[in-house]
């Protein structure tokens, strides 16, 4: 018997989830390590090693997380309660790591950032592993998976271009105070992720023939994991990719304005890209029916190392249209990259389901949540450890 596909309205409100996380995702990429330097006042290597703290911290809460959804038993099922409980938090931690405290003794306001940004990361935590272990339990088609989580990434893509594009307008509405404008964009970004967890919490039903069998142990899930050598595999490229790609993003505000001198282009920069990604994240998943998802994984990740290299060796000779180029071909390279990795991860946890009979998608994604977190920990330190070696001293030219 053939699988029931989707309903247009599951997909829809299973998707919209991914709007406000990755709205949290790429403001916290782009603008966390901006704001303690250049905002807020903390020196650079300092606000990095706070921001890999905070996200080692939650990074090793996060299988916790997975293990305490796989186990959650209530009338709205292991993961919704999560995504309808923990929205308005998330929310109001968002605001409150762009809260402008205004400390001025460096070592007060290194801990107060260390504390919002660990705090702030566990919130996301508690809504984005029980929606992400969500994917595999909506449906067990493989093909389907694929069209759940194109869904998925298209709203994804909207936020990632609001994160990118709106931080400056918004800014921009507090002319001449900057923190004030941070604020404000935190507490408008912390009501959209909230809505959205909220309103994926209210669309969807996890699969009522699905047996909750978990492991007797939290020592034996993660080993269970652990032994799944496709899912290890899976994981493993796509840390990788994120160390990579969290350097990348970290960087790119200061290179439009310190090295290129044009602060402002930083946003038309990123919307080229991020279009573009949008344009390409429903093409991708046309290309990885007719080529297989590894084909369509691994082309995303040579054309965005192409056009990395090219703007590190040539961005600033050949100034800002060349740089505008090459970032909507490595759109192309960023839609590629979107669904893969999230539509091959139900598909080794499916195959490992049906060998153990056991259902334990929380402990998978709290694992992949960590290495998501210790990849981006690894990528924003580097980077604020480099800027401090090299001697940066923020709002100087």
């Amino acid at each position: 018997m053939a699988e029931e596909k989707l309903k247009l309205g599951t997909k829809l409100g299973f998707g919209v989830g991914d709007l406000g996380g990755n709205l949290f995702y790429t403001l916290i990429s782009f603008y966390a390590l901006y704001f303690l330097t250049d905002v807020a006042g903390l020196a650079a290597a300092a606000a990095g090693t706070a921001i890999m703290a905070g996200k080692l911290w939650d990074a090793f809460a996060d299988p916790m997380v997975g293990l305490l959804s796989d186990r959650t038993k209530s009338r709205w099922g292991r993961r919704r309660p999560y995504l309808l409980f923990g929205a308005v938090p998330l929310g109001f931690c968002l605001a409150l790591f762009f809260w402008p405290v205004g400390l001025n003794d460096p070592n007060t306001l290194f801990w107060w950032s260390l504390l919002t940004f660990a705090l702030l990361n566990t919130a996301y935590s508690f809504v984005n592993i029980p929606y992400t272990s969500l994917s595999p339990e909506l449906t067990p088609d493989y093909h389907e998976r694929s069209s759940l989580n194109g869904y998925r990434f298209i709203f994804a893509a909207v936020g990632t271009l609001c994160g990118a594009a709106l931080v400056d307008p918004i800014r921009n509405l507090f002319p001449g105070d900057v923190r004030t404008g941070f604020f404000a964009v935190g507490i408008l970004y912390g009501f959209i992720v909230a809505v959205t967890a909220f309103i994926t919490g209210c669309s969807v039903r996890e699969r009522p023939s699905i047996e909750h069998a978990t492991s007797s142990s939290l020592l034996k899930s993660w080993l269970d994991v652990w032994k799944n050598q496709p899912f290890r595999i899976i994981l493993g490229t796509y840390t990788l990719h994120l160390v990579g790609l969290a350097f990348l993003t970290g960087i790119l505000k200061y290179f439009f304005e310190y090295v290129l001198h044009e602060e402002a282009a930083a946003t038309t920069a990123m919307i080229f890209l991020l279009v573009v990604a949008m344009i390409f994240i429903p093409i991708s998943v046309v290309f990885s029916k007719r080529f297989g998802k590894v084909r369509t994984y691994q082309l995303a990740l040579v054309i965005l190392a192409v056009c990395s290299l090219l703007v590190s060796f040539f961005g600033a000779t050949w100034g800002n249209g060349f740089v505008f180029a090459v970032m909507a071909v490595a759109g192309i390279g960023l839609g590629f990259s979107y669904v893969p990795p999230f539509a091959m991860s139900p598909d080794a946890i499916e195959v490992e389901a049906k060998k153990t009979g056991l259902r334990e998608e929380g402990a998978y994604y709290g694992l992949w949540n960590f290495s998501i977190k210790f990849a981006q920990a690894c990528g924003v330190a580097v980077l604020g450890w480099a800027l401090g070696w090299a001697g940066y001293v923020a709002n100087q030219q």
